[in-house]
């Protein structure tokens, strides 16, 4: 089983890691062709693509402008404990160990606008370039014309290792990051899980919420080892539980009635 999350625009390189242990990203040589590409923007360039404020345009030109490689922990950090949001607050790397960063290196991958595909403990450097942006390179017309099949082929890759018959692929990411992934061209069946709140006389998706459940449940799997979607429905961290009824096989439901 393979769980698929989406990156954070927040992201720490002072926090020093527990490990000194890393991978090098699959698609270094194409995030250096995007890198080259957004090197020629000028901040007020940087402004109207990504639609961030005037600082935030110069301090990612200057990241751009200082992304190199070749990468080490000096100059890049491993992008599970260099990502930070919702998602990651829910996740919380840092209190994994060896075992459950080994697991979640076979188990775990974080879709990248940037870097394509990343396992938690490939290094990266600080960037900004969400998947949905309208920016292409060498013909491209935007990120998803760029990336073409190249995720997808990076996930079945990542799929033959898997050591359960069935394959099966666990969408925790948002679907601007998931439309990056051709389903009809994946070697698993794919399962969605959904995140309801009660608010307002009703359970529905509160986004800050189901971000942070969305963490909380890849931390879930890899903690406790989960390898098959059966298991899954056991989740119930903070209080929320699965919903049989409004579940099918490719959309499971949890709902709670009051966040703790």
């Amino acid at each position: 089983m393979l769980t698929v999350v989406s990156p954070a625009k927040s992201l720490d390189f002072t926090t020093k890691t527990k490990t000194k242990k890393y991978s090098d990203p699959s698609f270094l040589s194409e995030a250096e062709q995007l890198v080259q590409g957004l090197q020629k923007l000028q901040p007020a360039q940087l402004s109207s693509l990504m639609d961030i404020s005037e600082d935030l345009a110069v301090q990612n030109f200057e990241r751009y402008a200082e992304w190199q490689r070749p990468f080490n922990l000096k100059n890049a950090k491993q992008a599970i404990f260099a990502f930070k949001g919702d998602v990651y607050l829910g996740l919380r790397a840092e209190q994994f160990g060896t075992a459950d960063l080994n697991f979640a290196q076979k188990h775990l991958r974080i879709l990248s606008g940037l870097y394509g595909v990343l396992r938690p403990l490939d290094l990266m450097q600080a960037y900004r370039l969400e998947m949905g942006r309208s920016f292409g390179i060498n013909g491209s017309k935007n990120l998803y014309d760029f990336w073409g099949s190249k995720i997808t082929d990076a996930l079945n890759k990542a799929l033959e290792k898997q050591t359960q018959k069935r394959k099966v692929l666990i969408n925790l990411a948002s679907n601007e990051y998931f439309n990056s992934v051709k389903p009809k061209l994946l070697d698993a069946a794919v399962i969605t899980p959904q995140f309801k709140d009660w608010s307002g006389g009703q359970y529905r998706v509160l986004s800050f919420f189901a971000k942070k459940a969305r963490g909380e449940m890849a931390a879930y799997i890899i903690k406790n080892r989960v390898n098959s979607p059966n298991k899954l429905k056991q989740f119930d961290v903070d209080g929320y539980c699965f919903d049989e009824e409004e579940s099918n096989k490719t959309n499971f439901v949890f709902k709670r009635k009051q966040a703790k």
